[in-house]
């Protein structure tokens, strides 16, 4: 049986920058477990899968070892992928998913995701963070799924380098890294070991956290933003009281078909 599928680079313009995802458009769901060994082989942060129901688009993504809950650049990438390769009408795509109702818009030749805001509350940093941090941070946030740890400068957030066995041994999906940008309002990278991701190049879904943190430390709903892996990306992001939008840029680098 032939699958198409897409990868897509997703917050950036261009090619082997930002973050890449695979894309399948199904007919029907496949079996969760062949989903799993599709994005094992692909061995991508994300492969993403959708089908049709109704008026929006069921999305589910896969880590190379895990399914999770919520997936920005993926979604990112699934839009690019609907509206181009697809020629999907409008300028609005609605997705269900796990963690609810998504959509993401066509707008000033960006495509905006449109996400829960999910602030994060302070806790205590333990001793087994400082030891897989390698450092004491100026403040330790929980997200509900990740961890966030708040550095002094962009620098310290480039320069960190995690003992990752030690992270995936923490209670989190994974950590996030920040601090104010030198360029943008704020910088940050996304540590995830314990799903099958060392450092995801650049992170929608941990911008939920990240907005209404740095919103609210800024004073100010428009935010610039840069995570500073390898790859690199930028989104452009905004707090709209109980929502995130998170904008950037997606392309197409390459396409194909799996046989089954």
């Amino acid at each position: 049986m032939p699958l198409e599928f897409h990868q897509i680079d997703a917050f950036t313009q261009q090619s082997f920058s930002g973050n890449p995802a695979m894309v399948y458009r199904l007919d029907a769901w496949l079996d969760e477990a062949l989903m799993q060994r599709i994005a094992a082989e692909h061995n991508l942060a994300e492969t993403a899968f959708l089908v049709r129901e109704g008026a929006a688009w069921h999305i589910r993504w896969f880590t190379p070892t895990s399914e999770v809950p919520l997936c920005g650049h993926a979604t990112l990438a699934s839009a690019h992928v609907l509206f181009e390769q697809y020629a999907e009408p409008g300028e609005r795509l609605d997705f269900t998913c796990q963690s609810g109702a998504l959509s993401v818009t066509r707008a000033d030749g960006r495509l905006v995701l449109d996400f829960p805001s999910l602030p994060p509350r302070p806790i205590a940093a333990s001793e087994a963070l400082i030891q897989a941090l390698g450092e004491t941070p100026l403040e330790v946030l929980d997200t509900g799924k990740e961890l966030m740890v708040v550095l002094a400068d962009e620098q310290r957030v480039r320069a960190c380098q995690p003992d990752l066995p030690s992270v995936a041994r923490l209670p989190w999906l994974g950590m996030i890294v920040t601090a104010p940008g030198e360029r943008h309002d704020f910088v940050s990278r996304y540590f995830a070991p314990g799903i099958g991701i060392d450092e995801d190049p650049v992170t929608g879904s941990t911008h939920c956290s990240l907005i209404p943190y740095w919103a609210a430390r800024l004073d100010k709903a428009e935010l610039s933003a840069y995570q500073c892996s390898a790859r690199g990306g930028e989104l452009h992001c905004r707090l709209e009281g109980e929502r995130v939008k998170i904008a950037g840029h997606a392309r197409r680098i390459a396409s194909g078909t799996l046989w089954l």
